[in-house]
């Protein structure tokens, strides 16, 4: 049986013979691009039924249909953590979009703060880059990103059963532990290149469900920030434990 080197997101049902019809962009990437055939296989995912194997049945320059044959993962859900992000340079808004996807965020949401040097992104250009960084990382789930908010709007309506992990660069050696915190639901919020603003940092410090966590004792670029915030909060209460 020849093995699917190919992992393809789609947005259509998977199942047992389930044909797949597919759309001008992908045909031209599986039979344009990877010179893919009638026979060849390819893994399908659409983030509610798994991944399957599928096999090509029709190809053509501008659609084409796959078939799927067998469930080769069973759907694999993130912990319930929403990744929150002042956007910054283009490429390493990018690099933040497909690092949270890669390491398990459950949810995306560029934020606008006192000091966030955009006032604007592309959502649909970022909920792409999650798309490519969960067929690229073995995932069968893509985390939605949401359009920009407003970080003070987004706190004033803040869910109650839900914890923030606030990473807060002028708290080096005073954090807080996260294993005091209790409940599955989480957030993580990283602040923009210039840091947070003195009333936004007022307003997180008194917020009910935040817990102040340091990143060491070194100023990190936002985008390594979101990085190590992954990595500590995985390991202290995700799915790495």
């Amino acid at each position: 049986m020849k093995n699917a080197k190919i992992r393809l997101y789609v947005n259509h049902p998977l199942g047992a013979a389930q044909s797949v019809p597919l759309d001008r962009d992908q045909a031209h990437y599986l039979f344009g691009v990877m010179r893919l055939s009638v026979g060849a296989q390819v893994s399908l995912f659409n983030g509610r039924d798994g991944e399957w194997r599928a096999e090509v049945v029709q190809a053509g320059k501008r659609a084409g249909v796959l078939v799927c044959q067998e469930q080769t993962k069973p759907l694999q859900m993130p912990p319930d953590l929403w990744v929150l992000f002042a956007p910054i340079k283009k490429a390493r808004t990018d690099f933040i979009v497909e690092k949270a996807t890669e390491m398990g965020a459950a949810r995306i949401v560029p934020v606008q703060t006192d000091f966030t040097n955009s006032e604007r992104i592309r959502q649909d250009r970022l909920q792409a880059h999650a798309v490519e960084a969960a067929e690229q990382c073995g995932g069968t789930y893509v985390p939605e990103v949401s359009d920009l908010q407003k970080l003070d709007r987004l706190l004033a309506d803040w869910p109650e059963d839900r914890n923030i992990m606030f990473c807060d660069e002028a708290e080096v050696g005073s954090a807080q532990r996260l294993g005091a915190a209790s409940g599955d639901k989480w957030a993580i919020l990283i602040g923009p290149e210039g840091g947070f603003s003195e009333a936004e940092r007022t307003c997180l410090h008194a917020h009910p469900q935040a817990h102040v966590v340091a990143l060491g004792p070194r100023i990190l670029r936002a985008d390594t920030a979101v990085v190590a915030a992954l990595t500590v909060w995985q390991q202290a209460l995700g799915d790495w434990r």
